[in-house]
């Protein structure tokens, strides 16, 4: 199915929608935000007023079914994302759904097979992929520019934040984990991007603070596009870093997944940098391609089955800290193997 033009309805037009996705709607060519529904029915009111949408809803399966909305964008925390995305799949609509896509990758794989049934095309909410910075990197690599990739490392700190100040993200219920999803999803799928999907995946999680149940700690070591790499996530540090470096035989990059900092190439030759600002509606990119890819004019980077991806190497790490990833495993924290509160020189 091929549309002239994309009408869009909203579920969950919350925070995440004000600034970074919801106006992209309106700013692709090609599309329309046609309405918006929020549980609380007056919040939905106060957004669809404040940002010219004409229709709102308490309710999603109004939302879904609404004969002026050609495709839905799921914005709520992952705990509903199947949920939400098997209905919209039933309905026969083509689905745009937040990252991480799901909580696990079961049911990434569930939306995948519900969407392949519908014949309708699934995507996800990695925006990455469409930033100038990381297109760049990308044609840098592509072009040759480091020779043949032979590593690739990332490190990401942030500094101790407790669960009342993280909310859902620290719920696995909601989140599927800790931070570890939230962010390091981002990371992951763009890696997978630029050097190819991961093979050989190893990983280990931990809760060092017992500031909350999920875990605050992953390591992983993998193989991407024929180079071996680790990445590292630390939540509970005393400072903050973000950086990604890629290794070629004739050069290196680097850059950070959530910074603006110019890109910077290093060769034999010297040292170049590329811009790295990201525009204000920074899923504006993203949607702009999703809004070509259902018009029939180019293809979206960002899809159901890259997503799964991403969300396989993430269930691999965190596998023996919840006890297995087959599961509700939400479900039964005390049964997690690698539990915290066990030790009380840890909550200093």
């Amino acid at each position: 199915m091929k549309f002239e033009s994309v009408r869009w309805g909203i579920i969950g037009c919350g925070a995440v929608t004000e600034v970074k996705s919801g106006p992209g709607f309106t700013l692709a060519e090609g599309s329309t935000l046609q309405a918006v529904m929020r549980r609380n029915a007056a919040l939905a009111e106060d957004y669809a007023r404040r940002h010219n949408v004409p229709r709102w809803y308490g309710d999603a399966d109004a939302l879904i079914h609404d004969e002026s909305v050609d495709a839905v964008y799921i914005a709520t925390p992952p705990g509903s994302h199947c949920n939400y995305a098997l209905r919209v799949a039933q309905a026969g609509k083509p689905c745009y759904v937040e990252k991480p896509m799901a909580r696990t990758h079961a049911e990434c794989a569930r939306m995948n097979a519900a969407f392949e049934s519908a014949q309708m095309p699934l995507f996800v909410a990695f925006y990455r992929r469409a930033l100038p910075r990381f297109v760049t990197a990308k044609r840098l690599i592509e072009e040759g520019r480091i020779g043949m990739l032979s590593g690739v490392s990332y490190r990401m700190t942030r500094t101790r934040r407790g669960a009342d100040t993280l909310g859902w993200r620290v719920q696995a219920a909601q989140a599927g984990g800790g931070l570890f999803l939230d962010l390091g999803s981002h990371t992951l799928d763009i890696l997978d991007w630029l050097l190819g999907p991961f093979e050989d995946v190893a990983g280990v999680a931990l809760n060092r603070t017992g500031d909350y149940d999920v875990e605050d700690g992953v390591a992983l070591s993998f193989r991407a596009g024929g180079a071996i790499g680790t990445a590292s996530w630390n939540f509970a540090a005393a400072h903050a870093e973000d950086l990604i470096i890629i290794e070629g035989t004739q050069g290196r990059l680097q850059l950070s997944t959530f910074g603006q900092e110019p890109l910077r190439l290093e060769t034999a030759g010297g040292e170049e940098t590329f811009a790295g600002e990201n525009p204000r509606h920074v899923q504006a990119p993203l949607i702009q391609t999703i809004v070509n890819d259902l018009r029939g004019l180019g293809t979206c980077p960002s899809n159901g089955t890259s997503a799964a991806r991403t969300a396989r190497v993430m269930d691999i790490a965190l596998e023996s800290y919840y006890g297995g990833r087959h599961d509700e495993f939400w479900t039964r924290p005390q049964s997690w193997p690698a539990a915290p509160h066990t030790a009380d020189n840890t909550r200093q």
